[in-house]
């Protein structure tokens, strides 16, 4: 009895790794180049419809060192939220809140990361493939620090 329970033991341990394992880690940094500091080093992400999947904010080696998160959001809503984002600057809590609005448009976002620092989310990507827009929200960012999660079937 002691042999299987260990067996089961083991083989529930092999499935979390496994499962661990089958989430797409979708990880950003800053432009390392000092023509386009304010940009991310990728413009563009690809997971399966409906994958588990970790947004990872990397905030280190950027040609200028600021906080920086990522916001991902509905097909169609980035100037909405955008918008939204920067009505923020008169909220004395914006900087707390990394500028992220209260919108059901958000599908995931990662809290602000400092220079030096990582932040990330783990969310399920959305079941009908197309390409949703992702932005930083630190104030004057999101107009170059953009780009696209491609969900595909």
């Amino acid at each position: 009895m002691t042999h299987r329970i260990a067996l089961l033991v083991i083989a529930m341990a092999a499935s979390t790794v496994v499962r661990a394992q089958d989430a797409s880690v979708l990880e950003l940094k800053p432009s390392p180049n000092v023509a386009t500091p304010l940009a991310y080093d990728k413009t563009e992400l690809t997971c399966k419809a409906g994958a588990k999947a970790k947004l990872v904010m990397n905030n280190n080696g950027g040609a200028v060192p600021q906080p920086h998160n990522i916001v991902l959001c509905k097909v169609g809503t980035d100037a909405k939220v955008m918008a939204a984002a920067m009505a923020m600057l008169t909220d004395p809590k914006g900087m707390e809140k990394a500028y992220v609005p209260e919108s059901p448009d958000i599908i995931a976002h990662t809290k602000f990361a400092q220079p030096g620092q990582t932040e990330s989310v783990e969310f399920t990507a959305p079941m009908d493939p197309g390409d949703y827009p992702f932005f930083c929200t630190f104030p004057g960012h999101s107009a170059l620090m953009k780009g696209v999660l491609k969900v595909t079937q």
